[in-house]
């Protein structure tokens, strides 16, 4: 039996267009050439619209109706909405489940396995580039006690980023000096290579985002961080899981541009203040979101749910929601990313 290929529809380019004709999906680009892609005779795992491009809407019907992860990002790169199906929102027991082990000992070990899971990819990262590394963190994250899981969210939270501090002081000598930020900018970076971190987490948070709709958790309801208005609490927490990987594919991606990658874009700062932000150029961009998407298909040494010893980044993203959903509705005993 021939296994089913699995393809990617992406609008990378202006003035496409992503339409419906007998059963496939057809992309018409500027200069006028067509390419087709039969729904039924290969398996379509995803579509990325950029800014700048058309759909039509039996295209958008099809994708609903078929469950096809949708997603729209900006020119830049930078995703900011999904198409999401009205059986997104079935299998309300798992968000019940959820809600209900944020009232009892389960909160507190998942937030405590996100946290170590994050620094041990951490110090695998440190370790591959012969840097220093810090395994005692999780036996003060194991003597954490308190029944206050606000408290408990504040206490791991400062282990986290204390040690977040070391780690990047280290990876970021791995930069070539030439684009060597001085420290770690998370919100509103205006140095390139800090908004290239940014970008990698937030293509991420896409994958992770999707991952928990997926599985019928709730994304906006956490363990670790805490729930705020707009903020995906539970997408938070299981990027930790994954960002030593971004970390690792961003650091080599900088071995090979320079000053002349990058450009300036005046913003916004607020009312009356208006400033200049430091991001990689469109062409940059477009070859950097590429190979980030490729490495999300690369396969790693563990095995699936059911069959087969090997799978790709984003299916383990997809699994481990899977297992975490597992575990709330009580179906196993224990998770351990």
């Amino acid at each position: 039996m021939t296994r089913t290929k699995t393809q990617k529809i992406v609008l990378d380019s202006n003035c496409s267009y992503l339409g419906m004709e007998k059963g496939c999906f057809t992309v018409k680009n500027k200069d006028g050439k067509t390419a087709k892609y039969p729904l039924f005779e290969n398996e379509i795992g995803e579509v990325v619209l950029k800014s700048g491009n058309a759909v039509s809407t039996g295209a958008l019907a099809s994708l609903g109706f078929w469950g096809i992860d949708t997603l729209i990002v900006t020119q830049k790169g930078k995703p900011v909405a999904m198409l999401k199906s009205l059986d997104d929102d079935s299998h309300v027991k798992t968000r019940v489940c959820q809600y209900e082990a944020l009232k009892d000992d389960r909160a507190f070990e998942i937030a405590k396995q996100f946290v170590k899971a994050k620094i041990e990819g951490q110090n695998i990262v440190l370790k591959k580039y012969g840097l220093k590394t810090d395994t005692s963190v999780k036996l003060r994250i194991n003597a954490l006690e308190t029944d206050n899981l606000t408290s408990f969210r504040r206490r791991l939270m400062q282990i986290e980023a204390k040690f977040s501090q070391f780690y990047f002081r280290q990876i970021f000598q791995l930069i070539p000096e030439r684009i060597r930020p001085e420290r770690r900018k998370t919100f509103k970076a205006y140095d390139g290579v800090n908004n290239l971190f940014n970008l990698a987490y937030e293509l991420l948070a896409w994958k992770v985002h999707r991952a928990l709709i997926n599985a019928k958790l709730e994304p906006y309801l956490g363990f670790l961080h805490s729930e705020q208005f707009g903020k995906p609490s539970l997408v938070c927490d299981f990027q930790e899981l994954y960002r030593y990987l971004i970390d690792d594919f961003v650091v080599q991606y900088c071995q090979q541009i320079g000053k002349r990658d990058f450009t300036f874009k005046t913003e916004k700062l607020s009312a009356q203040k208006k400033g200049k932000r430091e991001y990689l150029n469109d062409v940059e961009t477009k070859i950097f979101t590429a190979r980030l998407n490729d490495f999300f298909e690369t396969s790693i040494e563990i095995p699936r749910i059911k069959v087969g010893n090997r799978q790709t980044v984003e299916t383990l993203i997809n699994e481990e929601a899977l297992l975490l959903a597992k575990y709330l509705r009580k179906k196993c005993k224990d998770w351990i990313p």
